[in-house]
């Protein structure tokens, strides 16, 4: 994983070698063992005008030639879909060696033409209708009169709908947004990689500048240059590779969602998608020791601690309160800063994710490791359709 970022004099093509390249030497590998590569971006296409064929023209220039290459697009989700697909490549035996790849570069001179991608991540046939049902959902819930206004973001107004939402069926709270961000940006101290490594209070966190009420700043995600690679490998040809450290994909599942009411969250599509994966990998809720979900917002990891199952629905507040989920606790979640800290480049997030866990099932995850984890678990989530993500993941690691 790159460090994750503002890197105005860098491309996708310096990115995603830096990332690549730093798999293959973890790995003991070559360019010439890979014999696919999946790659996964969101915003190039849009922002600079790659409509097609990206990965093939990032990685060639990096010395990758005749292996297939994918090109992978699922919103913020889209390199942990690219990971799905090499894992699924290497089940069906069309390859022993496969290369996931995430990188974006969202940064540049036209700050609202950056914004304008996030227009694209959900239905814009019906955004009117859209505006209105989250409106509806959040309609009950008295807003602040000095909370008004803010700088407003497409998504993190949909986010705020869904918080209201929860306030008014569970009674959470601001307070608990914002015990969410100050444990992730306090996490975020000690990851090198990290975007912002600032300690905040929860305090801070609420005195912050306004976005979309219940939401300020430091509950944001930012906007974030950065990639992230992983190297896959079936059973059959660990022994080439250097591969003592290897974690075990325990599971990977991706799953779209269904037509539901707002507060049906029992068959929320990122709590069907965990279901799935915990059968699948034959553990529990309890099992796990460590997680990375996806905190665009700090409502968004509230909501995925509940859908996971690591608390009941209504208790995701209480659980950020208490410490459960902060380093030291019983299942720290985001011990990597999260989305809100370390950043948020959307094509790569998914496997910035899977490196952070990667990272802590191996032990070497410095002031910022959780001991004795044996589990971890990954949820990454992409675009908005209906009332929930359009696209969910998630992944389960075993050391």
């Amino acid at each position: 994983m790159t460090p994750f970022g503002k890197f105005l004099d860098r491309s996708i093509k310096d990115l995603s070698r830096q990332a690549v390249e730093a798999a293959l030497a973890d790995a003991g590998a070559s360019k010439a063992d890979v014999e696919a590569a999946f790659f996964a971006n969101a915003t190039q296409s849009p922002l600079e005008g790659q409509h097609m064929v990206g990965g093939q023209i990032a990685l060639r220039d990096m010395g990758f030639e005749r292996l297939p290459v994918f090109n992978v697009e699922n919103a913020c989700a889209s390199s942990s879909s690219a990971l799905n697909l090499a894992y699924a490549y290497i089940r069906g035996g069309m390859a022993d060696v496969a290369l996931a790849v995430g990188a974006e570069k969202m940064y540049g001179s036209d700050r609202e033409k950056t914004f304008s991608v996030f227009n694209g991540a959900w239905d814009v046939h019906t955004v009117d209708a859209t505006v209105s049902r989250l409106d509806e959902i959040g309609r009950d819930v008295q807003v602040p009169a000095a909370a008004q206004g803010g700088e407003r973001s497409v998504f993190m107004d949909v986010y705020a709908a869904l918080a209201k939402l929860h306030m008014k069926t569970f009674g959470s709270t601001q307070r608990d947004l914002a015990a969410v961000a100050s444990k992730n940006h306090n996490h975020s101290v000690h990851n090198p990689l990290s975007q912002y490594r600032k300690p905040m209070s929860v305090e801070e966190v609420l005195a912050a500048r306004p976005i979309s009420w219940p939401l300020t700043l430091p509950m944001c995600s930012p906007v974030s240059d950065g990639a992230a690679a992983a190297l896959l490998v079936s059973e059959a040809a660990m022994k080439r590779f250097a591969l003592s450290r290897a974690i075990e994909i325990r599971a990977s599942v991706v799953r779209s969602g269904t037509r539901r009411s707002p507060d049906d969250y029992k068959n929320h599509v990122c709590r069907l998608a965990a279901m799935q994966a915990y059968e699948t990998a034959g553990v529990g809720p309890g099992d796990v020791g460590v997680a990375e979900v996806h905190d665009a917002s700090a409502f968004a990891e509230l909501l995925q601690t509940e859908l996971l199952g690591f608390c009941e629905f209504g208790e995701g507040g209480r659980l950020a309160q208490s410490g459960a989920s902060s380093l030291g606790g019983r299942l720290p979640v985001n011990p990597s800063g999260g989305l809100e800290s370390k950043g948020h480049p959307i094509g790569a997030t998914g496997l910035g994710q899977v490196y952070e866990l990667v990272t802590q099932l191996r032990g070497e995850a410095g002031p910022r490791q959780v001991q004795g984890a044996r589990i971890a678990l990954a949820e990454n989530g992409g675009g908005f359709y209906g009332y929930e993500e359009a696209v969910a993941c998630v992944t389960i690691l075993g050391k």
